[in-house]
């Protein structure tokens, strides 16, 4: 039993290396004020339903980890209930590593990443399969995303907590930068139009 939610991260290894390096009496801090949070927020299901993607991390019996990127419709990682998350698994490489893992380990990992805003939430928690039941794949689709739904990856929360911006590269989707660059391209057109008639107007001009 944790004594703490955070303790999920925060082993006694990890607070070892803390005390060594100085930063464990900030992270106490943490522990005293109710450690991380355990359930699902009004902001962190907003910042859920701005996203289209995420890395899901899995591990096998033998604790070798692995990562996979998922992707979908923004706000394809839904909300069931104030502990528990799910999402559509679409049809991929069948390499199966990530079913196989939480055939034999349920404890998973979500790192989700807001690259336009610079943010991240780390997410803590056990992931299960579920393969037999038509209304929570209808529940966790989306029919205008064309991929095909093959089962439904629910993910209970234990623990989760916000990272610091540090590092984070500042990254936009192609449909935002699209769209600023047509404006730029629009308003550059018109600037060249505003420069063919100011030359004519000095051409015309006497002495021009």
């Amino acid at each position: 039993m944790r004594q703490y939610s955070s303790d999920i991260a925060f082993t006694p290894a990890v607070k070892a290396i803390q005390t060594a390096k100085g930063s464990r009496a900030s992270y106490a801090k943490v522990e005293w004020s109710g450690g991380f949070r355990t359930t699902v927020t009004p902001d962190l299901a907003a910042y859920l339903a701005d996203l289209d993607m995420f890395y899901l991390g899995t591990a096998n019996a033998a604790g070798q980890p692995y990562i996979q990127y998922r992707g979908g419709s923004k706000g394809f990682l839904k909300v069931i209930d104030e502990t528990n998350l799910g999402f559509a698994d679409f049809g991929g490489n069948r390499q199966y590593i990530t079913l196989g893992n939480l055939s034999e380990n349920p404890q998973a990992f979500l790192f989700l990443m807001d690259y336009v805003h610079r943010r991240r939430i780390k997410v803590w928690g056990k992931a299960r399969v579920v393969e037999d039941d038509p209304d929570l794949l209808m529940q966790l689709g989306d029919p205008d995303y064309p991929g095909k739904i093959e089962r439904a990856i629910l993910f209970e929360i234990e623990a989760w907590d916000v990272n610091c911006p540090q590092h984070i590269h500042q990254r936009f989707p192609r449909q935002a930068v699209t769209g600023v660059l047509e404006e730029l391209k629009q308003r550059i057109a018109e600037l060249e139009e505003e420069v063919v008639a100011l030359r004519g107007r000095v051409e015309e001009s006497p002495g021009g």
